[in-house]
């Protein structure tokens, strides 16, 4: 039992009352180092006392006298109504709530102090609800301001500071940090000692700087987040420098088939995607795995550098896997790989979940011998019964729309899936561990690459193929949807195609669906000339197939859509999408779907169709994808607006979002801590042992993959 259980278990008194230890777990607090980490909300003034005609009404105030008079009276409703006085004047403390006991404490003659705030009332100043506690004789005031903590239903804040100053006893306090650690961020005589920071917050002298405490820019503020911040990168880079140590298959730079490849590409390379694949292939010549995040925006061109990727494990006699979250997307990358590399001789596999046996038996085949040297698909990729002969790189795209689990389980697929122990050129060791390439079109923000992705290397392609055309993006309020009618049929009439996006609904997928079929209807009757199509989440794997198909052959001119097509699909002709209810969407999402358009030559447009009254929030997500078509610029705001827990998505694994550092107030802090984490891993490795010990009590990994 640990030292926090017991002490709940003695507080409570008998072991069936320990519904205390069940409500600190709703705090978070397990252990000492919890209760000592449960820091103060804000704080009230109790070391003064103000005398009654001298308080300042609608401010919270301490007053001390002898109660003259209490009563219950019931109009205009029951309360227990106290006059209380000081000799210098006189206040009225009502309690519309009270027990017996609060009642018998407040009998005529009690010596009391109460806290609260001050007000005008029918007969003179009065506190409604105040705190009050009953003297007995003098008693010294508080030297330190008192701490209003977080709780929970039937936690008391007197039973929280009781046990949180217990912990504070009974808790190590001793610093973590070698000194020289400690005056690395040190313009300003460096970092506050640990205790003496935990001390200040939970116990801050009158005269503390209140409004510094308030923001969290105090000295004792910037210690805690800068541990917080340092366990969080010593976790990291300790997980960098353990995937460094473990053996991966090196592909060497043969050449052949990837000059071959880009020889027959109808563009040419962008510098950005040269420098990118310049990077990922010296990653894969190495013996250790790579895993490496390739960020780039809608349309910069990521999956023709994973497609060299892969051509590097081919030549090199190994397997490639490439994996997709939607089949719309995996299908799309697979027709690309297909039209690049089958000229070369290659063959690329297709698995997807939908596929008849036969077929699927045929795919299986083809993996496990080895005929099918990339493997192509969705989720189906990391089943059970998919046996790699010799997996060398998986590449995962969209990696934040997949769990941890998902990702574990396609990269323990590595090595000689054969079990035949096979090595050198032809065939990957058993137990080696594939190179990971992760692929995001949501361009994560500088700060979160930072902190949360400190365990990867990280390439970004941050510069647009030639040619493309920026998209124009226009706000139109929904009573003037008969002008973006008029607006579809011209663009339809010109030779071009539209996207339709229904508006989203996060509380029901059926109502979504729904609303997907009235609104293919309707415009169905509204262009009667056009042939409209559909495409939502319920349809099987072969007919959204077939949908999209239709749609590349130009066969479809409007398609009504759900968030399916969000990400990768690539239809050169669309350059119109309508957003339906796009006050509903998030930054992120409405960035991804203008980058359905504007993936051919001619100028295109994202109508942003909304529904007034716009609420702030909506208006100003509106206006950030109005003005700037910057995926990081979007992603920096999406990041201020709705924290990082939405990035990371299925990223973490149990490991839990910073509590106290802010990412964008605290980036100094940030460059500190990851400056002090290599440091002290090289330099003072038990140190920092200790420091991610305490902050994260064993769980040493805040990432598992």
């Amino acid at each position: 039992m640990t030292k926090t259980a017991k002490a709940a278990k003695q507080t409570d008194g008998h072991a069936s009352r320990a519904p205390l230890r069940a409500k600190l777990e709703r705090l978070g607090i397990r252990r000492d180092f919890d209760l000592v980490l449960h820091l103060p909300l804000r704080y009230e003034d109790e070391t003064r006392v103000v005398p009654i005609p001298e308080a300042p009404p609608g401010a919270p105030v301490q007053v001390e006298g002898t109660v003259l008079d209490s009563k219950i009276v019931f109009r205009p409703r029951r309360q227990l109504v106290v006059r209380v006085g000081d000799g210098a004047g006189e206040i009225a403390l009502r309690f519309f709530n009270f027990y017996p006991s609060q009642q018998k404490a407040l009998a005529p003659g009690a010596r009391l102090r109460a806290f609260g705030e001050i007000r005008g009332g029918m007969l003179g100043g009065e506190m409604i609800h105040p705190r009050f506690h009953v003297m007995h004789g003098e008693e010294p005031l508080p030297v330190a301001l008192t701490p209003i903590y977080p709780t929970t239903a039937g936690l008391a804040q007197g039973t929280l500071r009781r046990m949180i100053g217990e912990a504070l006893t009974r808790c190590g306090l001793e610093d973590t940090l070698p000194a020289p650690v400690r005056a690395l961020p040190g313009s300003d005589g460096g970092l506050e000692e640990f205790g003496a920071a935990v001390t200040a917050l939970h116990r801050p002298p009158p005269d503390a700087d209140e409004r510094a405490l308030a923001l969290r820019t105090h000295r004792a503020w910037r210690r805690i987040k800068f541990d917080e911040l340092l366990a969080q990168q010593l976790s990291m880079r300790k997980h960098y420098r353990e995937r460094k140590a473990k053996r991966a298959q090196p592909l060497a730079p043969a050449g052949a088939l990837v000059r071959a490849m880009l020889d027959r590409l109808p563009f040419r390379l962008t510098r950005a995607q040269i420098r990118v694949w310049s990077e990922i292939g010296a990653d894969l010549a190495q013996a250790h795995p790579m895993h490496r995040l390739l960020q780039g925006d809608v349309g910069s061109g990521k999956t023709v550098v994973a497609a060299l990727a892969c051509l590097r494990a081919v030549e090199n006699g190994v397997q490639a896997a490439v994996m997709a979250p939607t089949e719309i997307l995996a299908e799309q990358h697979y027709r690309k790989f297909h039209d690049w590399l089958a000229p070369l001789s290659i063959q690329v596999a297709w698995l997807t979940g939908g596929q008849p046996r036969k077929e699927r038996d045929a795919v299986l085949d083809a993996i496990a011998s080895g005929a099918a040297q990339i493997a192509v698909g969705t989720h189906a990729l990391f089943q059970e019964q998919v046996v790699f002969r010799s997996l060398a790189l998986a590449i995962v795209d969209e990696q934040h729309r997949f769990g941890v689990e998902q990702r574990l389980a396609l990269r323990s697929k590595g090595g000689d899936g054969s079990k035949r122990g096979a090595s050198g050129k032809g065939g990957a060791v058993r137990g080696d561990e594939p190179h990971l390439l992760m692929m995001s079109a949501t361009p994560i923000p500088r700060t979160l690459s930072m902190s949360y992705y400190a365990d990867l290397d990280i390439s970004v392609i941050d510069e647009m193929p030639p040619g493309r055309q920026p998209v124009v993006t226009k706000l139109v309020a929904d009573s003037r949807r008969q002008e973006v009618v008029r607006r579809i049929r011209e663009a339809c009439r010109d030779g071009h195609q539209a996207y339709w996006v229904c508006p989203l609904i996060e509380e029901s997928e059926t109502l979504q669906l729904k609303t997907a079929l009235e609104t293919h209807a309707a415009l169905t009757g509204e262009f009667p000339e056009l042939r409209v199509g559909l495409v939502h989440g319920r349809m099987s794997s072969e007919e959204k197939a077939a949908v999209m198909s239709a749609f590349a052959a130009g066969a479809i001119h409007l398609l009504v859509a759900t968030t399916v097509i969000e990400v990768g699909v690539d239809v050169p002709n669309a350059a119109l999408m309508v957003i339906e209810h796009a006050e509903r969407f998030g930054l992120a999402q409405l960035h991804q779907l203008r980058g359905r358009v504007g993936r051919g030559a001619a100028e295109s447009a994202c109508i942003l169709l909304y529904q007034n009254p716009l609420g702030e929030a909506a208006r100003g997500r509106l206006r950030v994808i109005y003005e700037s078509a910057d995926g990081f610029e979007i992603a920096r705001q999406d990041l201020l607006a709705r924290g990082p827990g939405e990035y990371l998505g299925s990223r973490q694994s149990g490991a839990p979002l910073l509590r106290f550092a802010d990412l964008e107030q605290d980036q100094d802090l940030l460059a500190a801590a990851r400056e002090a984490a290599e440091r002290m891993l090289n330099e003072f490795p038990e140190a920092a042992r200790h420091h991610l010990d305490r902050w994260l009590g064993g769980r040493s990994d805040f990432l598992k993959a």
